[in-house]
């Protein structure tokens, strides 16, 4: 079919992919950084002018990387929210991220239609500081003149695709970035207007939502742009999951995520229910502490780093001596303990060795991730083959203990732009559907992401009695968190 091209606009830089349509093959890349200074502490959304995500556009695709590129896919943060006023400029600089104050905006919303268990009805996931819909509200409620002059809402990956294509009167996005707004429900594929007054004040115009193998347009130089998704749908999609697939995402925080062909409702708040870039749905479950609790037990330890605190728990033994962590240090959102702390139990006088605490914080850890898993599990969700992303996700340690705990089969891909990557795949997708040469609900078959696998193997049984234990501790220290 020829060569497309994938962009990634993340926070921070632009990832530009050329990858042959027809295999995937990564022919040449493009970087470069934002010029941006986000304003740290301002107690309020930062502020960042999208101009500068066209810039550092511009100067990835520099020396002729776009050259014979037929179509182009991007992908973008997700959460950003760009309004404009009703001639097509920017009332103001984009809203991104989510902070203190934004959280207030959350709480509002929530009150406001009766509820969390109203939302996820609504749209799949009670309000959160970083989404569309909170930064709406705030605006509202700190600056009523600006909101008074929003008319149009985009986040960034619709942004560019409309800047791409010369700023037409048609404005559209996909049902992935759609499914993050806040005002958009996965389960009937609709918009809620209603949600937007309810936020803004008033209601605003907002992008047409088009199928994962549409074309949103052509360049006036005769360039195709695909629909465009977040870039947690375009990494998924990047990574080649389907059904049967999760993702386990090793941040400070940690997220768990799988393809799942319906959209999940969930009153508890647990499961945020977004749509994926190819028709099916996506449920995530966020936990609030991942890495974070290993780098705390590191400073603790006293050791440089983490591959220094996966040396130390590899001189340790499946469960810890008996040692667990519930590492709950900043609160927990899964389970849903706001305003708990972390619990270090089993101490005996045989167990309090460095190399034993270090061993607790790792299976603490992915234990933690294990319960998120377990709440896709119950709803029925098929887990049978687990992604695990992150620089963690190398660790010695992590990987040794990981198969086991999750009970199945566990994947590390090898580093790369899997979200510049999946927006290519999608650019292809589209290109192909254009020529006749690939069926609109069947994406290009591009090669799978180079990987180590790691299967259970007989450390199963060892690996589910340390996972029991975590879960009688947990029961006995916080009973019931888990239930309704």
């Amino acid at each position: 079919m020829g060569i497309v091209a994938g962009l990634d606009s993340s926070p921070d830089f632009t990832r530009i992919v050329v990858c042959d349509a027809d295999t995937g093959a990564v022919l040449r890349q493009g970087y470069a950084p934002h010029p941006v200074d986000t304003p740290e502490g301002s107690g309020r959304p930062s502020d960042v002018d999208p101009q500068a995500w066209l810039l550092s556009l511009g100067e990835a695709a520099g020396g002729g990387l776009l050259e014979g590129v037929q179509a182009i896919g991007v992908s973008a943060q997700q959460n950003a929210l760009i309004p404009l006023d009703a001639q097509g400029g920017t009332v103001r600089p984009a809203l991104v991220g989510g902070d203190k104050r934004a959280q207030v905006a959350a709480a509002d919303l929530v009150d406001a239609l009766g509820g969390r268990e109203a939302w996820a009805q609504a749209v799949g996931s009670a309000p959160q500081a970083a989404q569309p819909v909170t930064k709406l509200r705030w605006l509202a409620k700190n600056e009523p003149e600006n909101a008074r002059r929003t008319a149009v809402l985009l986040q960034a990956h619709d942004w560019l695709v409309w800047q791409l294509l010369g700023r037409p009167l048609r404005r559209t996005t996909d049902r992935g970035g759609a499914s993050g707004t806040g005002y958009w429900s996965a389960a009937t594929g609709a918009y809620r207007p209603d949600l937007v007054e309810l936020a803004l004040g008033h209601q605003a115009m907002l992008p047409e939502v088009i199928g994962p193998s549409d074309a949103a347009g052509t360049t006036p130089e005769g360039l195709l742009i695909s629909a465009g998704t977040g870039e947690t749908m375009a990494a998924a999609f990047g990574l080649g999951i389907g059904l049967g697939d999760a993702v386990v995402s090793l941040g400070a925080s940690g997220s768990v995520m799988a393809v799942h062909p319906e959209a999940l409702t969930d009153q508890t708040g647990m499961i945020t229910s977004l749509a994926d870039a190819t028709g099916m749905h996506l449920p995530v479950v966020t936990t609030l502490n991942a890495v974070r609790a290993l780098r705390g037990t590191a400073e603790l330890l006293g050791v440089p780093d983490l591959e220094s605190l996966s040396d130390l728990a590899m001189k340790s033994t499946p469960g810890a001596h008996g040692l667990v962590l519930l590492p709950y240090l900043e609160g927990e959102r899964t389970p849903h303990l706001p305003h708990t702390a972390g619990t270090l139990a089993g101490l005996r006088r045989e167990s309090m060795r460095p190399e034993h605490l270090a061993r607790a914080a790792f299976e603490g850890m992915l234990c933690g991730l294990a319960d998120a898993l377990d709440v896709l599990r119950g709803r029925g969700v098929e887990v049978r083959r687990i992604f695990l992303l992150g620089a963690a996700a190398e660790l010695p340690a992590v990987q040794a203990a990981a198969p086991s705990l999750f009970g199945a089969q566990v994947v590390v891909p090898q580093p790369a732009d899997y979200a510049a990557i999946g927006a290519a795949r999608q650019a292809a997708w589209a290109l192909g559907v254009s020529q006749g040469a690939l069926d609109p609900r069947n994406p290009p078959a591009w090669q799978g992401a180079a990987a180590q696998v790691l299967e259970p193997g007989e450390e199963l049984a060892v690996g589910q009695a340390v996972r029991q234990q975590f879960v009688s501790v947990r029961e006995q220290t916080h009973p019931g968190a888990f239930r309704p």
